[in-house]
């Protein structure tokens, strides 16, 4: 499988996923850092939460981790947390804060 198509379809896994709070998915609302596909399939996902005291801290990036490894051909999955840079709501796509009413 080609790498950009895995990409793809790792997008799509992460799109499936909301914040339980917020009616909108985790990559619109700005909370993927950085998605990288290595050779022979291994995923590699930086992401923040809205906040380090998120009651779904533990629920999100495992949820994003088990999406992601039903895609067929994916060998290992990491998912890894980071605060730096601190979310902000600026991060959020124009869908996301037109969805919650920010615009």
């Amino acid at each position: 499988m080609e790498i950009e198509n895995l990409r793809d379809k790792v997008l799509q896994a992460i799109k499936s996923v909301y914040d339980p709070e917020i009616p909108v998915d985790i990559y619109e609302l700005g909370l993927i850092y950085e998605i990288n596909v290595f050779p022979v399939n291994n995923v590699y996902v930086l992401m923040t939460l809205t906040s380090p005291s998120c009651p779904s801290a533990e629920q999100i990036p495992g949820e994003v981790e088990q999406r992601i490894k039903e895609i067929e051909g994916v060998q290992d999955v990491k998912v890894e947390i980071t605060f730096d840079p601190p979310y902000t709501q600026d991060m959020m796509s124009e869908a996301a804060k037109l969805e919650l009413g920010f615009m």
